[in-house]
């Protein structure tokens, strides 16, 4: 499978200006996600002048950025931001997190007309509960961290699956498979038919390595052990 073959989108997950313009080049990335945590990993201390620079570089693409209140108006506000929308968050709203969104039918930002990002999802309740919030509104994304369901011992792909149908009664919404751990992410969230799906800079660099023959593989993994032994001088 090519990667013009894939369903689903890949969205570039990272904070570095950097290595957001790198992806930005390459026609396979939709979109792109940031949240706080990556841009103080990043180094980011202004994360309005941090905006402007991306929103500028980046006018045509969707980019999520997160608000920082839980309470409803107020990220209604930020969401809002005349300043952002200036500076290229598209036409309409750019897509938004809302950690702890009020989820009541025709409450802000939700019944507002403001695209939404719903992340940091991780039940299948809670995904019933932001479908009928979104139902029948602007277009909205919803973000299943299934990387961290992952992480608990449990298998990630019929959680999704179920996401997936839960979802189907908001047609407006949009399955994220949010933070993956590995290549073959992108890979199960084509075959299950998710929209999009959040790929960090590490995780995308191993897009050379689809559909490489394993025979090669395995002789280059043991010429790397072979070199990194005669490098660091090891001896019996």
């Amino acid at each position: 499978m090519t990667l013009t073959d894939l369903r689903t989108h890949i969205y570039a997950d990272g904070a570095e200006l950097d290595g957001m313009l790198a992806m930005y080049a390459k026609p396979y990335i939709k979109g792109f996600t940031t949240n706080p945590t990556l841009m103080r990993k990043a180094g980011i201390t202004d994360y309005r002048a941090f905006a402007h620079q991306v929103l500028a570089a980046i006018p045509d693409r969707p980019i999520s950025f997160e608000v920082f209140s839980d309470e409803v108006h107020e990220m209604e506000r930020q969401a809002r931001d005349r300043d952002l929308g200036r500076a290229g968050l598209r036409q309409d709203p750019g897509d938004q997190h809302a950690p702890r969104a009020d989820l009541r039918p025709g409450a802000a930002p939700v019944g507002s007309g403001v695209k939404v990002n719903v992340t940091a999802l991780m039940t299948l309740d809670q995904v019933r509960a932001v479908t009928d919030a979104l139902r029948g509104g602007a277009p909205a994304n919803i973000s299943v961290f299934a990387g961290r369901i992952a992480d608990t011992g449990r298998d990630p792909v019929p959680h999704m699956r179920q996401a997936l149908e839960i979802m189907t009664a908001a047609p407006n919404a949009a399955l994220i498979w949010a933070s993956p751990r590995e290549l073959l992410n992108v890979f199960q969230a084509h075959e299950i038919g998710c929209h999009i799906i959040t790929v960090t800079n590490d995780i995308l660099k191993k897009l050379a390595l689809v559909d490489k023959d394993l025979d090669d593989y395995s002789l280059e993994t043991v010429r790397m052990f072979h070199d990194d032994a005669r490098a660091a001088g090891y001896q019996f």
